[in-house]
């Protein structure tokens, strides 16, 4: 078994598109114990938001430039927080931060390419503060059901798994010097509507076998919610929380690769029965900041709200989460760094 230390330390390395179709198997209950919100899926970001004052805390958001990245970096910002924002191209990140009320820094990130998540990793951590809310926000969807593979990988789960698995073992230290790190994985309901029935493909992380680009899509959404749940078990007894969320069904860039029928019909449907991109951001920015949620950790969200899922899925799955974590050590060792992990003070469990 791989503890808590392993992943913390990983010491030499041997050592984060929403489908149209409705799922009627599939039940979704409110977990019992998680403080009510009192927002629903209307609620927009500046709500969930309203009277938090962030002043002196900083957060960190991967894929600022469009989308949901860009509300939340804008809300956050606009409560108060120092909001580092990250995209693969430095110029677009800089474009975004110019056009967000409130103290931003720029910050070049390309989740394919580890080097690249670990300069930006190393950068932040010159800036010698705490962070306060890593949220995992950027994500790939491919189009054209093309397999596409980075150093033998799928694309799809080096992009939305592997590099943001990097980029949380790299930034640990200055999570653990917040007083109550938070991180927030955005995740979708691909994790249990569209990943293979039988959960992450161990096997077959290259998905030669089967592969279209929902199922691609599927498995690393079901990586990032499982990595969610185990990196919840790791920091237990620490002040750090992590837990992961679906915002919803939004027309957002992530949409770029796909067929222009597809993103023509995608928008129609969005526009019915979607989020908009204020509403998208919300379920983010209430697990970043909200004071009820400062001992929940290992959960997964849907409008503000914390649910189990059942009938379906591999949500909840511990011993799948244990051989995640394994597999992503094993193919990210050379990136990962040490930590001494600090006395234990108590707090999210």
């Amino acid at each position: 078994m791989i503890d808590r230390r392993r992943f913390l330390q990983a010491a030499g390395a041997g050592l984060a598109l929403p489908t149209l179709s409705a799922c009627s198997d599939v039940e979704r209950i409110r977990v019992a114990g998680v403080p009510a919100s009192g927002f629903d899926d209307e609620a927009t970001a500046e709500q969930v938001t309203e009277g938090i004052d962030l002043a002196g805390k900083t957060a960190l958001v991967t894929g600022c430039t469009t989308g949901i990245g860009f509300e939340t970096m804008r809300v956050l910002a606009k409560r108060g927080a120092l909001v580092v924002g990250t995209s693969r191209s430095l110029d677009r990140a800089r474009e975004a931060c110019r056009n967000v009320n409130g103290t931003t820094m720029p910050v070049q990130l390309d989740l394919g390419d580890f080097d690249s998540v670990a300069r930006c990793a190393d950068l932040v951590k010159t800036l010698q503060v705490p962070v306060d809310m890593l949220i995992l926000n950027a994500g790939y969807r491919g189009g054209g059901n093309d397999r596409e593979l980075i150093n033998g990988i799928e694309k799809h789960f080096v992009i939305n798994h592997l590099g943001h698995f990097i980029l949380t073992n790299r930034l640990m230290s200055r999570l653990y010097t917040a007083w109550q790190g938070r991180v927030v994985v955005v995740a979708s309901r691909s994790a249990y509507r569209d990943a293979p029935a039988s959960g992450i493909q161990f096997d077959d992380l290259a998905m030669e076998r089967d592969y279209s680009d929902s199922l691609a899509y599927g498995q690393s959404k079901l990586a990032n919610v499982l990595f969610s749940l185990k990196l919840a078990d790791l920091l237990r007894g620490t002040r750090i929380t992590s837990n992961a969320l679906h915002p919803g069904v939004i027309n957002t860039d992530i949409d770029r690769n796909l067929s222009a029928v597809t993103r023509f019909l995608f928008g129609i449907y969005t526009g019915i029965a979607g989020k908009t991109l204020e509403q998208g951001a919300a379920t983010s920015c209430y697990v970043a900041t909200s004071s009820q949620l400062g001992n929940v950790s290992g959960r997964y969200f849907e409008d503000c709200e914390a649910i189990a899922v059942e009938g379906q899925g591999h949500m909840q799955d511990t011993l799948m989460a244990e051989r995640l974590l394994e597999k992503s050590i094993e193919l990210t060792a050379d990136w990962l760094v040490p930590f001494e992990e600090p006395r234990r003070t108590g707090g999210a469990g």
